[in-house]
């Protein structure tokens, strides 16, 4: 079974039936905004290309990506080791919103540039051993409206969300435990999307 996630959700409405918790604020910033952000965090933002290492192979992405924080977290992930950059000015103002939005706090950020819809992310669950166990991502939209995907990992139950330009989305409690997430690529899309995720680290 599949739902589409609309923007007239209610925000406090859980989007996964079970096992997890996942609510959509939509849009917390103004289109305006969404594109001054966009911009700014396209030319300040340390991106580089995304590598995973697949049987003693290293593999470069399209994606790029960036690794910010409070201090310099490492985070490991497909065997490829970053240390997080100290927060930008607009970095910074970004966390205090998400974190007043989501009554959460949160001492790092992974962004994601998709180039066009091309681009995306396989099924995964954000798990590492480092992050907060059962902690609240939040996942703040730039740009590109593009879908967002849920499958559980027994039942295969799958819950679509559309994600637009300067909307944020909070995944938490055993979301990552039993549910997969994926952006799926998309032929219609030609214009970039940046994704911002903030998140907890424990040492």
């Amino acid at each position: 079974m599949k739902r589409l996630a609309m923007n007239h959700i209610d925000p406090q409405q859980n989007l996964l039936p079970y096992d997890g918790y996942v609510y959509y604020l939509g849009q917390i910033l103004t289109e305006t905004e969404a594109n001054d952000y966009f911009e700014k965090l396209l030319m300040s933002i340390a991106w580089q290309h995304d590598q995973a290492i697949i049987f003693g192979k290293t593999l470069t992405t399209k994606r790029k990506v960036a690794w910010y924080g409070d201090q310099a977290f490492e985070y490991t992930y497909s065997n490829i080791h970053k240390y997080a950059l100290p927060w930008t000015p607009e970095l910074l103002t970004l966390k205090a919103l998400v974190e007043a939005k989501t009554n959460e706090t949160f001492n790092a950020c992974l962004l994601n540039l998709y180039h066009t819809g091309d681009e995306g992310m396989a099924w995964h669950s954000d798990a590492e051993k480092d992050l907060k166990k059962n902690g609240a991502i939040a996942s703040l939209s730039f740009g590109a409206i593009r879908k967002f995907a849920f499958k559980h990992k027994q039942s295969k139950e799958k819950i679509d969300v559309i994600l637009e330009n300067g909307s944020l989305l909070v995944m938490k409690d055993t979301t990552q435990t039993f549910w997969l997430h994926r952006l799926p690529p998309t032929k219609k899309i030609k214009t970039a999307r940046i994704n911002l995720t903030f998140r907890t680290i424990v040492e």
